[in-house]
């Protein structure tokens, strides 16, 4: 290999020795001769390496190949030959003359003076490879690394040595170029110090001749101001004295008045001595340093007794409330309750004598800005004494209730067992009550909570009056402020006595503004409102919570006892119930706000109640149900009189009044015990009867009624009266009618779940009409009832109690929408329709049993009708009775048309034996028309037995189908006139 040439020189050399002669002599092959033009040349060739000292990457595009053919008339060249080379040395060449331009740049810039200031770093720029520039240089990154320093170049070193001389070389000329300036700047800098140091020598020369004038000029006049000074300082001294004097004797006096629970007084030397500490005339006496915590000692001694004060003042006494509250219950419980009294107002008197207490400590308090926090103490103190008042009053109540003898009609098993449990615990206790014993505690624990909700409210209406007024005294003109606010005052006291408060708080009101501060007027109007804002806030909070409190107790009690509650009877949950809303509703009234957790729990109990009382009636009306025969019972006058109060809309059902708690029978001993005569279905599920429950009072019905009962005492007894319809009743629809009653009942004492009320009579409707159809159209009554089979008689029955509740339906909805509202009756109305639908389909699938009946016994008769035809045929066949086949089908109809006209309706009935009348003709008339009757003793039997038939047919209560006026004309009567030309009767 040929040795590297120099760098810059022989590069420049080569350069214009190519570019003067861009092509040389050489064999035709067109192979280079010459070694200059090969260094030259900034094509690569084979030896790639040679050309590593070039600033620019080879070409990639290779020559074109040596070996190739050589034209076929080598001596002519045109410029079209080269055109390849030189499209491909151009973009190099281009660079390279660049190159050279800037040299020779460079070299007339050091020959004609100093070059712009950037010429110099650009070219460095052009001269050093731009990757050596970049700001993410780093030899660390491989890609990096390999581009700067290829492994396979000898001269690496040499190179990048050229590189740094090239960039110091540069950097040198620039700092060159910037030297003079650096310089000047220097000189100019020193000279500012100069002149600094000249101007501090003349101040200070300045300062002198200025003390030397003073000193000559006002040294007496000076000397007469310090003296005032002095004597100013003499008397501030003498006035300082005087003020210590006073604020001894009044820390002295202040103790003394709260030693003696005087708490206006003590106020009122707190803030005159606040008043001090706040406009800093103490400032500076040592001897007061901690009069600040003395003052707040003392003022926190003062809040203390007013707190405990009010507190004792506002709260009842609980003790002796609980006493005279006990004293009456006690008196009361050896014999049956005639009433409740939940009328305890605070009589006039006690209200000016509480007034009285609590008008001087709540000015204090407004005046110490204590009354919401006194406020928050008094609402927690009140809760706990109601509390304990009504813990102590269970506690001192509950074995006089449970020593009273209990009705065991009305005792549940689990209530029993309590009992007997000796009453380990105080719940256990309260579940062995009777329920009108826990009424009896409930109203008890009502009349405490009562007096102390009544106290709070009084209390509540004191501050809030006093509230009232201390906001009118803000807007009282100030040249007549007691006259101005006692025009302002409204009160329900004598004139003396609103004159008297009026003062009282003109003169509290000027105080709380003195303690305000000395801010403008009104920023302490607006400190007043947000004070009273407080006030006001918590008096109402203060009356809510314990409101909120006897709440929480009330609905303990009614926790305890929720497993009785859905057992009691109806009546007596009314009670309790009725009790609960009445206490609802007082304390809802004197607290202002909802109870939205007592309601919650009576809205739970209540459902759980009406859930219960559902779940016992279906498992009854089941029992029933499997235990019927499906024999038809008489009707009590009950259950007719309640089909009558369920036609009403505005008559009570059964008679029974809803109880209230204004009621005296609410707390009978007799209780539910004195009602009229009933079925009850509550004790029916063993044995599946009607058992009569006795008593006295009976339900009056109309006197329409009457007339009909008196005119028709037999239907009465054997039917139940319904639109001037009489259906035949068995046990389970009495018992049905009887729980549908009590449903009613339910829905009109309960109106808040009226709407599940009538859900649950959607479901009782839907198991008796569905489990009917399963014994009777299914014959389930003969595997659960014992019945050899199910009789015509039995399916008339089932359709008779089907007809009735499909006819009472109507009369149960109105009644029980009363207390729905109108947004949701759309979807109980549809459910209802359903269920009417349901009832109908359920009548007229028996209809089509009884006709299939019918149809199935004929077809069986028809059936031997071949055999009894082949004796007719005899020659001594004489008698002159229909046969055996048609004394065989008019017995069974005439029998089912007995047992029908007894029990169903005349409409349904007709409707039955249209389709029976119809079955006949088609059917009977086929099978005689098959017939082969050869001999005229033949023809005169079936002449005999078609008139037969045709009389039965003829006093079926159909209706007529026909065209003709004959009763129940068709195809068998066209069959006779046919084949014999004579008529029925002929």
């Amino acid at each position: 290999m040929a040795s590297r040439p120099p760098l810059r020189t022989t590069s420049v050399a080569s350069v214009s020795s190519s570019t003067d002669s861009p092509t040389s002599a050489g064999p035709p092959g067109g192979v280079p001769q010459s070694i200059t033009a090969l260094l030259n040349n900034p094509l690569p060739s084979a030896a790639a390496s040679s050309y590593s000292w070039l600033p620019w990457p080879p070409p990639t595009i290779a020559l074109p190949d040596a070996a190739a053919a050589p034209p076929s008339h080598p001596c002519e060249i045109t410029r079209a030959d080269f055109a390849p080379y030189l499209a491909a040395v151009s973009d190099p060449f281009a660079r390279f003359a660049d190159i050279r331009l800037h040299a020779t740049a460079e070299l007339a810039a050091s020959d004609g003076g100093a070059p712009a200031a950037s010429s110099g770093l650009a070219a460095c720029l052009r001269e050093v490879p731009a990757l050596f520039f970049k700001e993410d240089f780093a030899l660390e990154d491989g890609p990096t690394f390999q581009a700067a320093c290829p492994l396979d170049d000898d001269a690496l070193q040499e190179r990048l040595g050229q590189h740094l001389d090239v960039v110091e070389a540069h950097l040198v000329r620039e700092i060159a170029l910037r030297s003079e300036s650096f310089y000047e700047a220097q000189g100019r800098l020193r000279g500012l110090d100069g002149e600094i140091v000249t101007a501090v020598g003349r101040i200070r020369e300045l300062r002198e001749v200025v003390r030397v004038l003073t000193g000559d000029l006002v040294g007496a006049a000076r000397q007469v101001q310090e003296l005032n000074a002095t004597r100013g300082n003499l008397v501030a001294l003498q006035q300082k004295l005087t003020l210590i004097l006073y604020v001894n004797q009044a820390l002295a006096a202040l103790k003394l008045l709260v030693a003696a629970a005087d708490c206006a007084g003590a106020l009122d030397v707190i803030d005159d001595l606040q008043n001090l500490l706040d406009t800093d005339e103490l400032a500076g006496l040592y001897c007061f340093r901690h009069i600040r915590d003395q003052l707040g000692t003392s003022l926190d001694s003062v809040n203390s007794i007013l707190s405990a004060e009010f507190v004792h003042a506002a709260v009842p006494d609980g003790k002796a409330v609980d006493a005279l509250i006990l004293s009456n219950v006690k008196r009361k419980a050896s014999s049956p309750l005639n009433g409740t009294d939940h009328e305890g107002n605070i009589d006039e008197d006690e209200s000016f004598i509480l007034r009285d207490q609590l008008l001087p400590l709540i000015i204090c308090l407004l005046r110490t800005d204590k009354l919401p926090a006194v406020l928050r103490i008094y609402r927690d103190t009140l809760i706990i004494v109601m509390k304990a008042s009504i813990k102590a009053t269970v506690a001192e109540l509950l074995p006089i209730l449970t020593a009273r003898p209990i009705d065991s009609d009305s005792v549940t098993g689990d209530r029993a067992a309590d009992a007997d449990a000796g009453g380990q615990s105080l719940a256990n206790k309260l579940r062995s009550l009777s329920s009108e014993g826990f009424v009896q505690l409930l109203s008890a624990i009502f009349r405490i909570v009562q007096v102390h909700l009544q106290q709070a409210a009084e209390v509540k209406r004191i501050v809030e009056w006093i509230m009232g007024n201390l906001d009118g005294t803000l807007s009282v003109d100030a040249s007549n402020p007691t006259l101005q606010h006692r025009g302002s005052v409204v009160s329900e006291t004598q004139e003396n006595d609103s004159s008297r408060v009026s003062n009282t708080l003109t003169r509290s009101t000027s105080k709380i503004l003195f303690v305000q501060g000395k801010a403008n007027d009104f920023s302490i109007v607006n400190s007043i409102k947000n004070v009273r804002a407080d006030v006001l806030r918590e008096n109402t909070e203060a009356v809510f919570a314990a409101c909120d409190a006897a709440h929480g107790r009330w609905a303990k009690l009614l926790g305890v006892r929720a497993a009785l509650h859905p057992r009691l009877r109806l009546q007596e949950f009314l009670i309790i119930y009725n009790i609960t809303e009445e206490f609802i509703a007082a304390t809802e009234k004197i607290g202002g706000r909802l109870g939205y957790n007592i309601r919650g729990i009576l809205q739970q109990q209540s459902k759980q109640f009406v859930d219960y009382q559902h779940s016992v009636r279906m498992t009854k009306i089941k029992a029933v149900l499997d235990q019927e025969t499906w024999v038809a019972v008489d009707v009590p006058e009950e259950f007719q009189a309640i089909v009558l109060s369920l036609s009403s809309t505005y008559s009570s059902v059964n008679g029974m009044e809803m109880p209230s708690i204004d009621d005296n029978p609410k707390f009978s001993d007799q209780g539910p015990t004195s009602q009229e005569p009933m079925y009850s279905t509550e004790n029916s599920a063993d044995n599946g009867k009607v058992t009569p429950v006795t008593g006295e009072s009976k339900v009056e019905s109309t006197s329409q009624t009457d007339n009909n009962a008196a005119g028709n005492l037999k239907s009465t007894l054997q039917t139940i009266v319904h639109g001037g319809v009489g259906y035949h009743m068995v046990n389970c629809g009495l018992i049905l009618l009887k729980m549908l009653s009590e449903y009613v009942d339910i829905s009109k004492c309960l109106p808040s779940l009226s709407f599940e009320v009538v859900q649950r009579v959607v479901e009782i409707l839907k198991l008796f009409n569905t489990r009917t159809c399963q014994l009777v159209l299914g014959a389930g009554a003969m595997q659960v009832s014992g019945l050899k089979s199910i009789t015509s008689k039995h399916l008339a029955l089932a359709s008779q109690i089907i007809s009735f509740i499909h006819s009472l339906i109507p009369d149960i909805r109105r009644v029980l929408f009363l207390k729905i509202p109108e947004a949701r009756k759309q979807l109980l109305m549809s459910e209802l329709d359903r269920v009417t639908q349901d009832y109908k389909i359920h009548r007229d699938e028996i209809h089509s049993k009884l006709v299939q009946i019918m149809r199935e016994r004929l077809l069986a008769n028809l059936r031997k009708l071949p055999q009894i035809v082949e004796s007719w045929n005899g020659p001594e066949d004489n008698d002159v009775q229909p046969s055996q086949f048609a004394k065989a089908v008019t017995k069974e109809v005439t029998y089912l048309h007995r047992i029908l006209s007894q029990t169903l309706l005349e409409v349904d009935v007709q409707t039955i034996f249209r389709q029976v009348v119809q079955i006949f003709h088609s059917h009977i008339t086929e099978a005689f028309s098959k017939l082969e009757v050869r001999t005229p003793q033949a023809k005169n039997r079936l002449c005999r037995d078609v008139q037969h038939i045709l009389a039965c047919i003829r006093k079926l209560p159909a209706e007529n189908f026909s065209a003709e006026n004959i009763p129940n004309y068709g195809l068998l009567d066209e069959f006779l006139a046919e084949n014999f030309g004579t008529k029925v009767g002929e």
